[in-house]
């Protein structure tokens, strides 16, 4: 086997596939790239048995085969090598070496026979989402994936269609982020599935490279996304979601209406003396400001006004800072719409009326 590739080329094809390959593997394979080189062109591919990346690059190809080599090694090679420099790979029984400039490496391989695969079974339901819609989806819900292992259905978005919407959510029983939006062409009588945080993560690594078009296809076992010249095929999360819908707040009359910016900044500065422990903000809502503190026996007191628009009875109500902040960083109009009912009941968040996206957060006592 032997090729050479471009240095900035291999380095971004590398990128997709090595973060895919955990740091610690007790199997030897599973930290290692596969490497195949064919038909003027190289391919990489890594995989965690769960999760699978493959991406291809154009090479100059002397003579086709394939290898596996250690994924983190190569990637920190490659990426310490000169910017522009022509990378000449080949090997040559269990070694591959690699040249570029006047630097010369060779690295120990594994068989590419012993190379696990996800096995490529049909997926039936095929749609397409823009890039930048799926990348809303993912950073309108990501942060309220649960990480309680425990819990394992509640470590993913679960996605599902209903009365022709597409609706993804993502909850962790403490908050809860729902984005919805019309179900694509293809979409009709999808299985309601759960994909899993790493896979999530995976993808919006891809989309920030990518524009136009991501084809997703899927089953009930499995999910796959084509992004550019990457394919990445996931394992679901065998498990039933919750019903979400019980939780999510549809009498919550008192209306708060405050600025974005304003109140995200006010949380953050009275936050700052908060324990890491309670991490918790009360809201003082009265006619037209809130007035927001934070008591920490440790560290002292905060308190900070910020004006808002509100006609109900005087309310006081605590929420978790960091809870908070993670919602307000994801609304992109400049007011926000906060739906209350009382100290004790989820209260509803949202940019207006007409948002694909609304969160729903959990108080706390205060």
């Amino acid at each position: 086997m032997k090729a050479t590739v471009e240095r900035a080329t291999l380095l971004k094809c590398l990128g997709h596939v090595q973060s895919v390959v955990e740091r610690r593997n007790t199997i030897p394979i599973l930290s290692n790239v596969l490497i195949e080189v064919e038909n003027g062109g190289l391919k990489l591919m890594a995989t965690d048995l769960d999760l699978q990346v493959v991406d291809s690059i154009a090479a100059q190809v002397e003579t086709s085969g394939a290898t596996t080599v250690s994924a983190h090694t190569l990637f920190d090679i490659v990426r310490k090598l000169p910017e522009g420099s022509q990378v000449e790979i080949a090997v040559a029984g269990d070694k591959m070496s690699i040249a570029a400039g006047r630097a010369r490496f060779n690295l120990a391989t594994l068989p590419r026979d012993d190379f696990p695969m996800i096995a490529e079974s049909d997926l039936p339901t095929k749609f397409q989402l823009p890039a930048e819609t799926l990348k809303q989806i993912i950073d309108k819900t990501r942060f309220a994936i649960s990480t309680e292992e425990t819990r394992y259905y509640l470590n993913g978005i679960f996605m599902h269609v209903v009365d022709g919407k597409l609706l993804a959510v993502a909850t962790d029983g403490h908050r809860l982020a729902r984005v919805a939006l019309d179900a694509p062409a293809g979409s009709d009588g999808m299985p309601d599935i759960i994909v899993p945080r790493k896979c999530v993560a995976e993808v919006r690594k891809l989309l920030d490279e990518v524009t136009g078009e991501i084809e997703i296809s899927l089953s009930s076992t499995k999910i796959r996304f084509r992004a550019g010249t990457a394919v990445l095929t996931s394992k679901l999360i065998d498990g039933t979601f919750p019903d979400y819908s019980r939780v999510i707040p549809t009498k919550n009359d008192r209306l708060l209406k405050v600025d974005t910016k304003a109140l995200a900044e006010g949380v953050d500065r009275v936050a700052a003396i908060a324990t890491e422990k309670t991490r918790a903000v009360k809201m003082s809502i009265d006619r037209d400001r809130i007035v927001l503190s934070v008591t920490s026996p440790e560290t002292g007191t905060a308190a900070e006004e910020v004006p808002a628009d509100y006609a109900s009875e005087s309310l006081d109500v605590g929420f978790n800072a960091r809870y908070l902040l993670d919602i307000l960083s994801e609304i992109e109009t400049d007011e926000i719409e906060i739906h209350l009912a009382d100290a004790a009941a989820p209260t509803l968040i949202r940019e207006g009326q007409s948002s694909p996206a609304l969160y729903v957060l959990m108080p706390m006592r205060v």
